[in-house]
């Protein structure tokens, strides 16, 4: 297959690859809804898993209180790392074999998934494979920004180039 024309690209006539790549966030939250929609929009195939459904208003992406069977492969975001139940929806993300996990948070504070996951059994390479913090270094402040940095670096990630998630 010959490889598009940049400005094929620049123009929009070489569409995502749709259908290949599913992108999960965990937890409704503000950043949670720009990475969904973003991830959209660069061929992901994009979920929500959020157990409480009435923390959940509109959603442009599909929502889902449980992983799906077929989710191994997955890019798994969690956007949420104060919430009680935590520990057990990380536990089973995990279980369910996705390509990357990683979880929002300050590289600065202590990250409050480990004790849970290891509280619950979880075992000390599944949960030093958990990424944290998430997302290119670029300073990022606002939902949208956190969100865009995290779809960079997994992109970069994905790709096997050096963007990544180096800090």
């Amino acid at each position: 297959m010959a490889t598009p024309d940049s400005c094929d690209v620049a123009h929009g006539v070489v569409r995502p690859d749709a259908g290949t790549r599913t992108l999960v966030a965990v937890f409704a939250t503000a950043v949670a809804e720009h990475l969904l929609r973003y991830g959209a929009d660069v061929g992901y195939h994009v979920l929500l898993l959020e157990p409480e459904r009435a923390r959940v208003g509109h959603s442009s992406a599909e929502v889902v209180a449980h992983l799906p069977a077929g989710i191994a492969g997955a890019d798994v975001v969690v956007t949420d790392h104060h919430r009680a139940d935590l520990g057990p929806v990380l536990r089973d993300v995990l279980k369910a074999s996705p390509r990357w996990v990683g979880v929002m948070g300050n590289p600065r504070h202590a990250a409050p998934h480990i004790e849970a996951l290891r509280g619950l059994g979880v075992d000390q390479a599944l949960i030093d494979s958990v990424h944290r913090p998430i997302g290119l270094n670029i300073g990022s402040r606002t939902p949208a920004e956190i969100a865009i940095a995290t779809l960079a670096g997994l992109i970069a990630d994905r790709n096997g180039k050096p963007g990544g998630f180096e800090f």
